[in-house]
């Protein structure tokens, strides 16, 4: 598999299976903390853009804020990545991201929130784009805001 750039141009060549361990590295660094540096490097972080549901747009850093909430507000937190598939470069997955809900989440779908003490699964289909050095230049989810909300105990908010 290749990997065009904005110009249409191959660059690098990337396999499809290198292209899933980066988007799987990345989603592992962003939801643990663990290396947020390390995380960026997954990134164009000028031109990422992120489309999210109900029109949302953010850039790498709104992303990373978001990121961050998730990481106070979810104890035990974990990512997995279910069906993926992967066409030039251009990856769309399965994911899951659980945690449990122990503080404050102030950047929850109907705003802050307090925690409920319970486990909550965010179920999403992503589908990511890359550009010709293998970093992630665009990402579009979709997930059921409701279901979340939900989980997250905002009732009939959502």
């Amino acid at each position: 598999m290749t990997c065009q750039g904005q110009s249409g141009v191959m660059a690098d060549e990337f396999t499809r299976d290198e292209l899933v361990a980066r988007l799987i590295r990345a989603g592992e660094l962003e939801v643990s903390g663990e290396d947020l540096a390390e995380a960026a490097t997954y990134f164009d972080t000028e031109r990422f853009r992120f489309h999210g549901p109900d029109g949302f747009e953010s850039d790498f850093d709104g992303l990373s804020a978001y990121f961050a909430a998730v990481r106070e507000a979810f104890d035990d937190r974990s990512i997995r990545r279910g069906i993926v598939v992967a066409e030039g470069g251009h990856v769309a997955c399965q994911t899951w991201i659980e945690g449990t809900f122990v503080r404050e989440f102030t950047q929850s779908p109907a705003g802050p929130l307090p925690p409920n003490g319970k486990r909550v699964v965010f179920d999403l289909i992503n589908i990511f784009r890359f550009d010709d050095r293998g970093r992630l230049v665009e990402e579009w989810v979709r997930t059921d805001d409701r279901a979340l909300l939900r989980q997250l105990g905002a009732g009939r908010r959502a």
